[in-house]
């Protein structure tokens, strides 16, 4: 075939250029993003019922949906929080799992059946790649021009929920504008106190007049003659214009419900609120569509955001938490590492080649492969991301490393005097099988990472492809295009060959080969050292899912611990950023109860606040992040707090990050008699056992309990309705109707002015059924109590949680600790769970991989050298190998990891095809009669400069990573460390170990055969 191609050049180069065309075109359309397209298999399911406090909802409805949910097919996680009034249960599935949604909404309906009429239907979310937002665009008035008007904030939340979303959503990148920090107005009856004390009116009586005036007959239908018409019966309350014309009885007198009652429409009271830079504002989250381009849509919000600055000048509009920059700064990053990866292995190849003409060629075939390769990414549906393109940059060093080799070979069969043509194609089908075998066993390194269970798998399969790809279209390019090209650039100097010299460090090789000979029992000793020393250092590093990624952004979470109200929450967030010796780029402070529609998470308690803090650097977040650490233990000790990353797709895929170790405490009576006072002798045992380790605290609220007396309210004969109104009505809580104020629905509630809970105790008056007024301090107890703010439960029931900042070698004695703690309590069990427990799952699952992918390459190696000795000698040097992968780990500070485990993967393919063509090439002079030394000293010879080349090129093109910064080069510098770590010793070992253990392997066989 290769004879045929080089006499065609013009059928070549003209099948490649078209190619190149497509490629160049097709790139344009290839789409780009910060993930691969996967699923996220998460789906939530948010439980509401505002009546019950936790217990109550834990027992009675989320215990029974735990209960149908384990039911669904494939669920691997399950984690349930309930507080007072809501749920949130989260079902992680294994990946791949279609219709999960579908089978969660039909056992919510099975479990529905069982519940009270009165219980709202659970909603049901399911997490997808494209509920991330993007953006994040807070609006909020000047400082300049807020006159601290109170509906003020009213009318900026109604306009940008009426003008700025809607003009947002017109845009057809935009999916979904999902907003949070909205203030909604209300009616607020409010009845002057002397005549509901006089007993001259009731709410009761208020709520009768109010219903018997918002009465909507609807729309009748009647014929007159020929024609029809429809007749509507206009008495609807509308605004508070009508509200306060309602006519009332007052002792025998009608008057005007304004004439003994205020009425206003005024705002809600927050459950929740956002601030901006200490400013109340609005936060509208962008969702972008599935389909829409990154950068598209980053230049269309922008144009809209100064569209708007300049249409509403007294507004402020700030585009934070942004994704765009992530993934710009990502695929810059990794492309920024191709282009000088790339030209730092096109500089080594002048170095080694002494001409002018044969590095072009190699300049060539880099630029023709990649966007071939792309054209392949088209084709197969992979987009442009971090794990895609960092396969390319992978991709790159073993391109060359093809190039090289068919280049050198060549110059090799010219140098032995050959004529062109014959040098051309002998010279490549001579190494076609080699490489295809080195393809095969970097492939077979590879495709088992697909396999990996989860999201791993999952992501790692556009890596896979993408490595994969690149090396069949470099072989391609090598064996076809090379050749062709080759015959090309030489036709006018077929003479002007360089004589058959050896390369300058030959000689230094072959003393240490000789070296290595002689000294055979130090050689062997050396390797099985390293082997030892690569054991102990895989024994203490540090293990972990993956890499830690510097960040200049993250969430402070706050939970104060105390039933603050919403004002004290925020004072004391000013507080504590005033305390900063340096402030943050920007910060929002997201208090209380947020209003995202698409929020999968739990919900936070009025006494809780998300604190988003954005700093130009990392080493100024970690420095700030230590300062409100220091101020909140010094002022606020009882408080619970932790740092966490922001939501990105990342951690939405893999899973927020979790404590190095989680203990569960599983009460077996959970909510009896003395549960509480079990939880904190757990908990002071824990923080005793670890002290300064320990990262959760017991949360606990105080509870007011109103008990009424059964019998009391039989003979005073009171109405228990007439009780609950009057008392909601005390408590601001009672929501008489809706009235409909411009597609807003605007409640109409009933309160009252008592300023707390004593107040409404011993001046609220019930009135019976003979009219007479019974005061509510004799009808209902008050006692105190105290329970859990949030109670988590997973698969196996309710549990508390302790949640241990620990190192994984640690992991056994604090296990062990544990289950002491708990062997002599007959009211719990114990079990675990964490980062650390699922590290190691992941690591087994790694060593099996590796193990997989080392017995395909046997098997190939096996077909190859028709033996099943030889391969045995190529894959001893993968353990020597791992010595100086994980040194240059050790060294870099890096650990054992997802990333790493892949470069360990990665280097075992490359490193191994220097070994196949050593013993290829010895293999053949062997068989063409030279003697095993001659043969191992002139394979030296032949393969030296390759050897030596294509590592080199791979070792450069990895270097990149570990000066690069950002997402993108952080996840794969421990990748890249393996590589050139393990590559380094691997080339070692190609030139002289490798040798060493074929003579070792011939000399005895020579002798079992004489």
């Amino acid at each position: 075939m290769v004879k045929f191609l080089i006499h065609r050049p013009i059928a070549v180069s003209m099948a490649f250029l078209a190619m190149l065309f497509i490629g160049i075109a097709t790139t344009t359309n290839l789409p780009v993003s910060l993930m691969p397209d996967i699923d996220i298999p998460v789906v939530s399911i948010r439980v509401s019922s505002s009546e019950m406090p936790a217990r109550q909802l834990e027992n009675t409805i989320v215990k029974s949906l735990r209960a149908s949910l384990k039911e669904v097919n494939h669920v691997e996680e399950m984690r349930s929080e309930t507080r007072d009034g809501t749920a949130w249960i989260e079902l992680r599935f294994r990946h791949g799992t279609d219709l999960a949604s579908v089978e969660v909404n039909e056992k919510v309906d099975k479990a529905m059946n069982s519940f009270s009429n009165t219980i709202q239907r659970p909603e049901v979310i399911r997490a997808s790649a494209s509920d991330i937002p993007v953006f994040y665009l807070m609006v909020n008035r000047k400082k300049e021009v807020t006159s601290g008007n109170k509906d003020e904030f009213l009318q900026l939340s109604n306009f940008a929920s009426q003008v700025i979303r809607k003009r947002l959503e017109q845009l057809p990148e935009i999916a979904l504008v999902d907003m949070s920090g909205l203030q909604y107005p209300e009616i607020k009856i409010l009845p002057h106190s002397a005549n509901i004390q006089s007993g001259a009116f009731s709410v009761a009586a208020l709520e009768q007049a109010l219903d018997e005036n918002n009465i909507d007959l609807g729309n009748l239908l009647i014929r007159d003659g020929q024609y029809q018409y429809n007749i509507r019966f206009n008495t609807r309350l509308r605004d508070v214009s009508d509200i306060s014309k309602v006519p009332v009885n007052l002792n025998g007198k009608v008057v005007r419900l304004g004439d003994i009652a205020d009425i206003s429409l005024q705002p809600q009271k927050l459950q929740g609120d956002i601030k901006f830079n200490g400013q109340n504002a609005v936060s509208m989250a962008v969702i972008k569509q599935s389909d829409a381009k990154m950068t598209t849509l980053k230049d269309e919000l922008d144009f809209m955001v100064q569209r708007f600055r300049e249409d509403y000048p007294d507004l402020e509009f700030s585009v934070t938490r942004d994704q765009s920059k992530l993934l710009e700064y990502s695929i810059n990053n990794l492309g920024q590492s191709l282009l000088f990866g790339g030209l730092l292995a096109f500089l080594a190849m002048f170095l080694f080649l002494h001409e002018k003409r044969a590095p072009w060629l190699i300049g060539v075939s880099i630029p023709v492969s990649l966007v071939i390769t792309l054209l392949f990414f088209y084709l197969s549906g992979l987009s442009i991301n971090i794990i895609s393109l960092s396969g390319l940059v992978l991709g790159v060093g073993m391109m060359i490393d093809n190039s090289i080799i068919v280049i050198d070979n060549i110059t090799q069969h010219r140098q032995r005097h050959s004529l062109l043509d014959r040098a051309c194609y002998e010279g490549t089908n001579e190494i076609i099988r080699p490489l295809i075998s080195s393809v095969l066993t970097t492939c077979a390194v590879f495709i088992p990472l697909i396999f990996m269970k989860g999201m791993s798998g999952a992501l790692f399969f556009d890596q896979a492809v993408s490595v994969s790809i690149g090396l069949f279209v470099s072989l391609l390019v090598s064996i076809t295009l090379l050749p062709t090209l080759y015959r090309i650039f030489y036709k006018k100097h077929e003479f002007e060959v360089q004589k058959a010299d050896y390369p300058f460090y030959f000689h230094w090789y072959e003393k240490g080969l000789k070296f290595i000979l002689r000294h055979q029992p130090i050689s062997i000793i050396g390797s099985i050292v390293m082997i030892g020393a690569g054991i102990v250092f895989h024994d203490i590093m540090t293990v972990s899912r993956f890499p830690e990624v510097s960040q200049d952004e993250t969430v402070l979470k706050i939970d104060w611990n105390e039933p603050v109200t919403l004002e004290e929450n925020n004072k004391r967030v000013i507080e504590l950023l005033s305390a900063l010796s340096a402030q943050p780029e920007y910060v929002i402070e997201e208090a209380g109860k947020q209003q995202y529609l698409l929020n999968t998470g739990e919900e936070s308690g009025i006494s809780e606040n998300h604190l988003y803090l954005k700093t130009s650097s990392p080493s100024k977040l970690e420095k700030m992040c230590s300062e409100l650490g220091n101020y909140l233990k010094r002022k606020y000790p009882n408080s619970d707090y932790h740092f966490a990353e922001t939501d990105n797709l990342f951690n939405l895929a893999f899973g927020k990050t979790e404590a190095p170790l989680i203990v569960k405490f599983i009460h077996f009576n959970p909510g009896g008699e003395g549960y509480l006072e079990g939880l904190s002798e757990i908990q002071e045992k824990a923080e005793k056992a670890f002290p300064g380790k320990v990262q959760s605290k017991l949360i606990t609220r105080n509870l007011i309990l109103l008990e009424t007396d059964p019998e009391k309210l039989m003979y005073y004969q009171v109405q228990n309705n007439d009780l609950y109104r009057e008392i909601k009505s005390a408590f601001n809580i009672n929501t008489v109707f809706s009235i409909n104020d411009n597609n807003m629905f605007v409640p109409v509630s009933i309160g009252n002015n008592y300023a707390s809970v004593y107040d409404i105790i011993q001046n609220i008056t019930i009135r019976n059924k003979n009219g007479e007024k019974i005061p509510l301090s004799g009808l209902v107890k008050i006692s105190s109590g105290s329970g859990m703010k949030a109670i988590v439960a997973g698969k196996d029931g309710e549990y508390f949680p302790v949640l241990l900042n620990i190192k994984d070698k640690e992991y056994r004695k604090a296990t062990t600790e544990f289950k002491e703690m708990v062997s002599n309590d007959d009211r719990f069990d114990v079990s675990f769970g964490g980062e650390i427990i699922a590290d190691k799952g992941m690591i087994q699952e790694l060593l099996i991989i590796i193990s997989v992918s080392l017995l395909l390459l046997y098997f190939i190696l096996a077909a190859q050298f028709e033996s099943f000795v030889l391969p045995l000698i190529v894959l001893i040097e993968v353990p020597i190998d791992l010595f100086g992968a994980f040194l240059f780990l050790m060294i870099f500070g890096e650990g054992i990891n997802i990333m790493s485990a892949i470069g360990i993967i990665v280097m075992t393919g490359i490193i191994i095809n220097d070994s196949i063509l050593k013993i290829d090439t010895i293999n053949k002079l062997m068989d063409s009669g030279y003697s095993l030394l001659r043969a191992i000293f002139e394979a030296g010879r032949r393969r030296l400069k390759p050897i030596i080349m294509t590592s080199l090129t791979t070792i450069l093109a990895m270097v990149p990573f570990l000066f690069q910064k950002g997402m993108g080069a952080e996840l794969q510098k421990p990748l890249a460390l393996a590589i050139i770590g393990g590559m380094t010793i691997g080339t070692l070992v190609s030139l002289f170990i490798i040798p060493l253990l074929y003579y070792l392997l011939k000399k005895r066989m020579r002798m079992k055969w004489q």
